[in-house]
């Protein structure tokens, strides 16, 4: 099932970005128990989990978030969450959504997030 991720763009160092993760094709019952995470994937880096957040709304970040990001879900919309504050030029990456942990057949296309002055 994929899962597709926008709201990415091309911003300046401090600034804001909210991205947004859409299970367009899963149903309810089946979004809402899951364990959701968002990823980023630099280039010429291995893809690393951003920030997680269970089914009870738990949340896991890494540790070069820093307080920065704030991960979230609406259930009813099948939606998770990302509001990044304090974006850094080292946050530029391809950002995914994807169950937590991934799942291999759940990557969609991402969404470019370029933080450069």
């Amino acid at each position: 099932v994929q899962l597709q991720a926008s709201g990415g763009g091309l911003l300046r160092p401090g600034g804001s970005l909210k991205l947004t993760c859409t299970a367009s094709r899963m149903i309810f019952s089946v979004f809402a128990p899951k364990n959701m995470g968002w990823y980023r994937q630099a280039p010429g880096k291995e893809r690393e989990l951003v920030a997680g957040i269970t089914s009870g709304s738990s949340v896991n970040y890494a540790d070069f978030v820093s307080g920065r990001f704030t991960i979230s879900r609406d259930n009813s919309r099948k939606r998770v969450y990302l509001q990044m504050n304090s974006l850094k030029p080292e946050d530029t990456a391809v950002y995914y959504c994807n169950t937590w942990p991934p799942t291999d057949n759940s990557w969609g296309q991402g969404t470019q997030v370029t933080v450069s002055s």
